[in-house]
């Protein structure tokens, strides 16, 4: 008897060709890779965060299936934003239309359009701010040095925001990863709203840059966590492209060529989902095999790459590793 749910037999039974077939494959992949006692890896890029995906991988974390994530600042701070202001997102359907004049005017009603959804500055942006803002300046005061995701951990925990909530909790994701207090690596944190306006804290002199662990100390954090985890193999699950993906998965070669640790297993497994054509030195549009090259992947690697769009492809590839 198929324990899976309607979900899943769905996707068996019609997505049998292509980049269907693809999922499919790559579903099952992740699958096996759990059953034989490795850990995954899933890295987020994109606005995954405001397209909502927490509503399913928040399932992901409390189910145990993500052993440990990626992110883009934007991610790691967008779900919270979509906890605390969903009421006032707006959803810009026709955006393909919008003229020069058109954006402005959402500029002036503090909207920062993403595609089709825009975020309000002042709920969103502003309401997170004067609450992290509190936690940043008591680590700084108390010389305490914390990761950027393990401030926003800290934040979720405190309580602080819960009269704020405008979605089920249950739906965010970062909750659910603050409750396991899931690894996390958030590369270039800087370019996301939080980290610019932690930026404009030190300028000002209230903050000390110091206060915030950087990229280094996230690649050495990263080292040991691998190191101490690597053992049944762990595999890499990749939503998107860009520095979310590129900054762990060269985790393994650093070991292995930098630091000369030639005993250092390699990804166990490899996933993209991507819409972004192979073309010319395009990282996200990089095929698998490419990898190998790089010392990332082995020869016998399982590599799936799902060419198609992010928000269509891995909430249904999360679907089937729970059973829907």
């Amino acid at each position: 008897m198929n324990s899976k749910g309607e979900i899943s037999q769905f996707l068996e039974k019609h997505f049998l060709h292509f980049n269907a077939a693809s999922l499919v494959d790559a579903a099952k992949g992740y699958e096996a890779q759990l059953e034989r006692g490795s850990k995954m890896l899933v890295s987020l890029a994109g606005a995954m965060s405001t397209a909502e995906l927490g509503k399913i991988f928040s399932d992901m974390i409390r189910s145990e299936k993500v052993h440990i994530i990626s992110c883009t600042g934007a991610n790691l701070e967008e779900d919270i934003m979509n906890l605390v202001a969903h009421s006032h997102y707006k959803r810009v359907p026709h955006y393909r239309d919008l003229t020069p004049q058109d954006e402005w005017d959402l500029l002036e009603r503090g909207l920062n359009r993403v595609t089709d959804t825009c975020i309000p500055e002042e709920e969103a942006f502003r309401r997170l701010q004067k609450h992290i803002h509190n936690i940043w300046k008591q680590a700084d005061e108390n010389g305490e040095r914390l990761f950027p995701h393990e401030f926003m951990y800290r934040l979720l925990l405190s309580g602080v925001l819960e009269e704020h909530y405008e979605i089920d909790i249950r739906d965010s994701w970062m909750f659910a990863a603050a409750q396991a207090n899931l690894p996390m690596v958030v590369p270039g944190w800087e370019d996301s709203t939080m980290g610019n306006i932690f930026a404009s804290y030190v300028i000002k002199g209230e903050l000390k840059a110091s206060t915030m662990k950087s990229g280094i100390e996230y690649m050495t954090f990263l080292a040991d966590w691998y190191k101490n985890n690597s053992e049944n193999g762990i595999g890499f699950f990749q939503i998107g492209g860009g520095i979310a993906g590129d900054f762990p998965i060269c985790v393994v070669p650093m070991l292995y060529q930098d630091l000369e640790e030639v005993g250092t297993p390699f990804w166990s497994y490899f996933c993209q989902i991507s819409d972004s054509t192979t073309s010319y030195g395009s990282y996200s549009g990089a095929v698998p095999n490419e990898k190998i090259t790089w010392g990332k992947l082995d020869i016998g690697t399982p590599k799936f790459i799902i060419e198609s769009d992010a928000t269509i492809v891995a909430p249904l590839v999360f679907a089937y590793l729970l059973n829907m």
